[in-house]
């Protein structure tokens, strides 16, 4: 499975962005879609994710502003952030897991928020 993201960029704050992660490959069952970021000096966090069994979730900081979906005919998963603040900027990772537990990163999009 190979993930190709996109859609990162330099944008105000109170900006909009439109991550995009397209999936090819072998890819059978799904088990979980997500992105995380990662800012300087700081863990990978999650920041929304899609969970086959159990629905969607989205880290407290992000909640009310940013959506995540995902287009299964595109094999594409995506992340639209508005309301974007400084605290936000970081490079931005899709994830998948396999019903099998493998686990496959994208390479990341930097987004930075300027305030």
């Amino acid at each position: 499975v190979q993930l190709q993201a996109s859609g990162g960029g330099l944008v105000q704050a109170g900006g909009s962005l439109r991550l995009s992660c397209a999936a090819s490959g072998s890819i059978f069952s799904i088990d979980y879609v997500g992105w995380h970021r990662q800012a300087p000096g700081k863990q990978r966090e999650l920041v929304a994710g899609i969970f086959r069994t159990s629905g969607t979730v989205y880290a407290d900081s992000v909640k009310g502003r940013f959506t995540i979906s995902r287009d299964n005919a595109k094999n594409t998963v995506y992340l639209q952030m508005n309301s974007l603040k400084p605290e936000d900027t970081a490079v931005y990772y899709c994830k998948v897991v396999t019903n099998r537990g493998v686990a496959y990163w994208g390479q990341g999009t930097q987004v930075t928020v300027s305030s």
